[in-house]
């Protein structure tokens, strides 16, 4: 017996999510349904294509090999309905982002409905999550990163670089001791990530000052956004993010800045569906463009 489609979207779903309860939940099926399928399609195809562990399910050689072919027929079938939906160059269905929140809040609204405007078709859907997406289990379309992953079948494309200082609100810059050097952060309250919920290294910006850690703390950016707004103390804030809080000032600026950039990631194969393939061309053009407007702002 040859396995029909059914059957490889149910192999994706247990592979992607390494269990059947991850699988079902996807499928909308029982996992135990899930189960029998998997055990079907192993018989069909005479080899075990997943290692049963307390942890979930791993591929063996076998379910590697067939992971390959199983993707390529999910994009060649997703071509297909591309090539039959919708008018001639408008983008139509769903596509979702995932993104650090400081990307999701300040940038990725204005750029998605910029493409929303010129492709109506389109479901345009914005994770935001303090950490990272996983690609690997189709969270997303596409992904945001700061520092772009090694492993995996993904491309990645450098989008922009950004920057960040330094800043305080203007009423607390008023009251507080002067703050003439980076000595003088000692003895102000900081704004900051929880030290062990740093997602990735390249957000440890405290480790570039003259400190011992933060009293105030939150693994969202916009959460130390609001710290500052109401004046508790300074932080390290994203240039393109100030405009959005117009009453905090940069705070020694030609002593301290910080310079990152942003990485687009997408599944390998999706570059050749055409309307990832664009999706992704418009959201690296906007941006790049976004950054670079918002930083002229602050």
């Amino acid at each position: 017996m040859e396995p029909d489609w059914d059957d490889l979207k149910v192999f994706l779903a247990v592979a992607r999510g390494e269990s059947l309860s991850a699988a079902a939940k996807v499928l909308r099926r029982d996992p135990a349904t899930v189960g029998r399928r998997v055990t079907r399609l192993e018989e069909a195809l005479g080899a075990a294509l997943f290692v049963r562990t307390p942890a979930g399910y791993g591929l063996t050689e076998a379910g590697g090999r067939l992971l390959d072919h199983a993707e390529a027929a999910e994009q060649a079938l997703a071509q297909g309905a591309e090539a039959l939906r919708g008018s001639p160059g408008q983008l139509t269905g769903q596509v979702r982002i995932g993104a650090p929140d400081g990307a999701a809040v300040f940038l990725l609204p204005r750029v998605c409905a910029a493409i929303r405007a010129e492709h109506p078709g389109l479901e345009l859907q914005i994770v935001a999550l303090p950490g990272q997406v996983n690609l690997s289990r189709r969270e997303a379309d596409f992904a945001i990163a700061v520092t772009p992953p090694t492993a995996g079948r993904l491309t990645v494309q450098k989008i922009t670089d950004y920057h960040l200082h330094l800043a305080a609100h203007a009423d607390y810059l008023d009251r507080a001791e002067p703050i003439r050097a980076l000595g003088d952060l000692a003895r102000h309250p900081l704004v900051g990530y929880i030290p062990d919920m740093v997602f990735d290294k390249a957000l440890e910006y405290m480790s570039e000052l003259p400190v011992d850690g933060v009293g105030l703390a939150s693994n969202a950016v916009s959460v130390q956004l609001s710290f500052l707004r109401e004046a508790a103390g300074v932080g390290i804030a994203h240039d393109f993010a100030l405009p959005f809080v117009p009453e905090l000032r940069k705070v020694l600026p030609e002593a301290f800045g910080l310079t990152r950039s942003y990485h687009l990631v997408r599944h390998a194969g999706d570059r050749r569906i055409e309307r990832l393939a664009r999706v992704g061309d418009l959201l690296l053009a906007g941006l790049r463009a976004e950054v670079a407007r918002l930083e002229s702002l602050s």
